[in-house]
Parts: structure tokens; C-alpha cells; sequence
């Protein structure tokens, strides 16, 4: 075992405490804010605690947060958006990840180039065709025009990373099964897809966030407060200039984690792991 200097474990540690106040001290201070009762617009001073401790933000927020919308209102909202949005791009993703992965066709890296090109380019590019389009099937301000947009979004993500899972997936098990009689669409859906299936749930759920937590171009695709996400409503409040304690914003972004986090607990030793090595398991 390979001995480490005293200057440099220092150092080491040093730069970990670093990262890790980095991450925990805006963590703390949206927890301080949603346990402040004393609010009643922005905060004026900076205070490590909060002055009056209460839960009534929280109650606030789970009654009407936003316009008079109820809460469950932009829960079912978020979720359904957010949910259509990484089944859809993991359903037309699929494919095409596993087309790039194993077969060989003209165009095949114009594709990929293309494909990584779009994951590149800002969200706001792809906005104008979209609005049009959109507008055109008469969908633009429905919940249903949000889950394509950000689908559209996470797609090349998607085709990236599950590309990637597939190429590690040895080509030695698929002609196995290509020797027992089964075709292509056989092979993978029943030797390649069910190797892959926790990479690629890993892939859906990075999908499931980039949409539960876009708050800004979705503002393009909305007309009326009942269309609105919690992410939405969110960044409503940061603009409202003061109009509600900076508390109940706190306090909803904290009940927004709330999913996320317990996800995250229970499958954070496979999202570790897929997400730095991309393993598959023998």
C-alpha cells in the first residue's frame, strides 16, 4: 500500500472540506430561509440561524403556493411532465442508441456528430422552431407541448449515454443468441435490453431532472397558472419582487428535493456506480 505524505493528505482534506462547504452552505441557507417565520419579503440581513423558528412556510406552501394553484396542482404537473418526458426520450432513444452502437450505415458519424452537436448547442437555440411547430398543431400552451419540449431536450443525452452502455455490453453474448435462431429484435429485447436496463434507468431518471428542474424556457409554453411546475413556480417567486416571504420559496424548494432524495437513497450505490464506470455486470 502506497504511503501519502502528511502535506499532501492535508491538502487532500483541504480541498475536500472546500467542495464540501461549497455544496452544503447554499443547502443550508435555502433550509434557513424556509424555517424563518419571520419574513415577510426578502431577507435584509445575513443571519445563520433563523430568527423566529416555524413551520409555518411549509403549511403556506402545501395549501396555495403560487396564484392561488394548489400545490397537488403543481405536483401532478411536474410530474406528469416530467415523467412523459424521460419515457418518451428513453422509448425513441433506445433505438437509435443501440443502431449507433452496433451497426455500421452511411452517415453513422454525420449522425453522431449531430446528435452531439444538439446536446452542446443551449436549450434557447432549439426555442423558435419549436414555438412554431408547436403552434402550428395547436398544442403550444398544454402540458403535453412541455413534455415534448423537454424530451427533445434530454433525447440526445440519452442517445449518448445509452450508446455507450451498449458498445460495453460484449457482441460475443448477441451472437450466441443469433446461433440459438433468435433475430435482431429478439436478441435485444431479451439478452440486451435486460443487461442494460439499470444503465439506461439511470439514463431515465438523469432525464426525469433535467425536466423537474427546468424552470425558464417553459415559461414560452404556458398560458394559464394551472400549467405550471413547481420549478416554475419556483423561479415565479424569485421575480415577484418581494410580493411573498422569501420563506415560502425555501420552503418549496426544499419539499421539491424531498422526491429526489429519497430516489437518490435508495439507488445511490447503482447511480455511483453506472454513472462514473458505466459498468455492466457479468
Amino acid at each position: 500500500m502506497r504511503n501519502i505524505s502528511l502535506v499532501r493528505q492535508i491538502a487532500t482534506q483541504t480541498a475536500l472540506l472546500i467542495i464540501g462547504l461549497f455544496v452544503a452552505i447554499p443547502i443550508w441557507g435555502m433550509a434557513r430561509l424556509a424555517f424563518d417565520g419571520s419574513l415577510r419579503s426578502r431577507p435584509t440581513e445575513f443571519r445563520f440561524f433563523p430568527k423566529e423558528w416555524s413551520f409555518e412556510p411549509f403549511l403556506q406552501v402545501l395549501d396555495k403556493p403560487y396564484q392561488s394553484v394548489d400545490f397537488l396542482v403543481l405536483l401532478k404537473n411536474s410530474m406528469m411532465v416530467s415523467i412523459g418526458a424521460a419515457l418518451i426520450a428513453i422509448a425513441l432513444g433506445l433505438s437509435l442508441a443501440y443502431a449507433f452502437a452496433r451497426f455500421r450505415f452511411p452517415g453513422r458519424k454525420t449522425g453522431l456528430f449531430a446528435l452531439l452537436l444538439t446536446a452542446v448547442l443551449p436549450p434557447v437555440a432549439f426555442m423558435t422552431p419549436l414555438y412554431i411547430i408547436l403552434g402550428l398543431l395547436q398544442i403550444r400552451t398544454t402540458l403535453a407541448a412541455l413534455v415534448i419540449v423537454y424530451s427533445a431536450f434530454a433525447m440526445p443525452f440519452c442517445i449518448w449515454n445509452m450508446r455507450a452502455v451498449f458498445q460495453a455490453i460484449p457482441k460475443e453474448i448477441e451472437e450466441a443468441a443469433f446461433l440459438d435462431g433468435a433475430g435482431d429484435f429478439k436478441t435485444f429485447l431479451f439478452i440486451t435490453l435486460p443487461l442494460a436496463l439499470p444503465s439506461v434507468a439511470v439514463t431515465g431518471l438523469i432525464a426525469f431532472l433535467m425536466a423537474y428542474s427546468e424552470f425558464a424556457l417553459g415559461w414560452l409554453f404556458v398560458d394559464k397558472a394551472d400549467n405550471v411546475t413547481i420549478a416554475m413556480a419556483i423561479y415565479a417567486m424569485t421575480q415577484s419582487g418581494g410580493a411573498q416571504p422569501w420563506s415560502y420559496l425555501g420552503s418549496l424548494a426544499i419539499i421539491m428535493s424531498i422526491p429526489i432524495i429519497i430516489v437518490f437513497i435508495i439507488l445511490q450505490r447503482t447511480l455511483i456506480e453506472r454513472m462514473m464506470f458505466g459498468s455492466i455486470d457479468g
